[in-house]
């Protein structure tokens, strides 16, 4: 097998079967491209050095033989955690894995190691550079994951999302990144940082490969495309929309409404109230509140380690009072219901900015989680297309936002949208 960057899941299990394949190629292929491209990208905490003892029983199931990345937040047995720290909190191996990696490796997976995570999977950046230029940020909190399905270095990487972890750095990296719907996937063995906001998600480089690893982790239905888009209404709505759009974003988001349009949808303006431009500040007050409570033992004993950018958080946290928590929870429980009222009566899906624009230029942060943060609280999912390039050539996404429950809507429109080659 060659390094064919347009290889999916599915075409590799049909090459195993007509064994025009063996199961450890794609192994191998990845080794070699983390060989040629980690020393400069940096995407990874632990790898596996030696290729894995495959398990014959697996042969046939869906991801038998599919190399992956783990978020260095999700525990291993076979890798140390680290939880992007560095080294102050960090531990050989787990006793079990996390679910996630259960359910993967029960399915044929073989996972290649441990991507970098930023601290806690906060804001504070990692090593990892951006694949496409490597004085900017890929993103974080999910940054070795995003960039390494960029680079080539494996087909499918797993990340979370608290605020912009997963959407973001897959619009900086130029990759398909897929925030489901919260609670899709079991979040044990995973780190907690906000509890009612943190989502299992994961990249890909094709959407057939963001749906294959639905249809497998969620047992639905395979995903498959429609002849066209005829009667799927979308609203162009981005969260806040108070805040001016660049131009890159604004292009991109143009792009892609003519390309929804090309294949039969109809596409439209979609005003929502007033209270939809409080829930930034709402999720800030949820991620801080709760942080507080999730990361209380690592802050008594090792705030002096921990970063500053996490400590000003968590003791911004331990300063919010239950009032204002619940006041929070109850506006974004009363949106989440008026949102879907929203879906069932104007619109299927949501067509939103990804990001303010390019990747910031440095590694010094990780970009601004802006547009994903309202998104995040409701709990709805996200899909980052990686559609458009900016000024200087470098990625820029959009989001598609379906309500909650509608993920295999969502994917099936989108399945649509790139199978359809149209000229804009």
């Amino acid at each position: 097998m060659n390094n064919n960057p347009d290889m999916t899941i599915n075409g590799y299990q049909v090459a195993l079967a007509e064994g025009r394949a063996e199961p450890l190629d794609w192994w191998h292929t990845c080794a070699a491209r983390i060989e040629q491209r980690e020393p400069e990208v940096k995407a990874w905490e632990a790898l596996s050095v030696t290729p894995p003892e495959l398990d014959a029983d697996l042969a046939g199931k869906p991801l038998f033989g599919v190399p992956v990345g783990i978020k260095d937040i999700i525990e291993t047995v076979d890798f140390p955690t680290g939880w992007g720290t560095g080294g102050y909190l960090q531990t050989p191996s787990s006793l079990v894995d996390a679910s996630l990696v259960t359910l993967l490796q029960k399915q044929g997976a073989l996972v290649m190691g441990k991507t970098v995570s930023t601290e806690l999977a906060f804001f504070t950046p990692g090593k990892t550079r951006n694949p496409h230029d490597l004085s900017r940020t890929p993103g974080g909190s999910s940054s070795g994951s995003a960039a390494a399905v960029a680079a080539g270095m494996v087909p499918l990487a797993f990340g979370t999302q608290t605020a912009g972890s997963m959407i973001r750095p897959a619009s900086y990296c130029g990759v398909f990144g897929f925030k489901p719907t919260f609670d899709t996937l079991s979040a044990a063995g995973v780190k907690s940082f906000a509890p009612s906001l943190d989502t299992l998600g994961w990249f890909a480089r094709n959407i057939e490969d963001i749906c294959t690893t639905f249809s497998v982790l969620t047992r639905a239905p395979r995903i498959t495309a429609l002849n066209d888009l005829a009667g799927v209404r979308v609203g162009v709505r981005s969260l806040p929309g108070t805040l001016p759009l660049e131009d890159d974003v604004v292009q991109a988001l143009a792009a892609a409404q003519a390309r929804l349009e090309k294949v039969g949808a109809e596409v439209v303006p979609l005003p929502l109230d007033a209270r939809y431009e409080t829930l930034v500040e709402h999720q800030k007050v949820v991620m801080a509140y709760e942080a507080a409570q999730t990361l209380a033992s690592e802050y008594s004993r090792l705030s002096d380690r921990m970063s500053l950018k996490l400590v000003e958080l968590i003791e911004e946290g331990k300063a919010i009072d239950y009032p204002r928590y619940r006041e929070a929870m109850l506006v974004a429980a009363n949106l989440r219901q008026a949102l879907t009222a929203v879906f069932e009566t104007q619109v299927d899906v949501i067509l939103a900015a990804s990001a303010t624009g390019e990747a910031p230029e440095g590694i010094e942060n990780t970009g601004d989680s802006i547009f994903c943060r309202s998104w995040t609280l409701l709990g709805v999912p996200c899909l980052n297309l990686p559609l458009s390039k900016g000024k200087t050539g470098m990625p820029v996404g959009v989001q598609l936002v379906a309500d909650r429950w509608q993920d295999q809507r969502l994917l099936e429109i989108a399945s649509t949208l790139m199978a359809r080659e149209v000229a804009v």
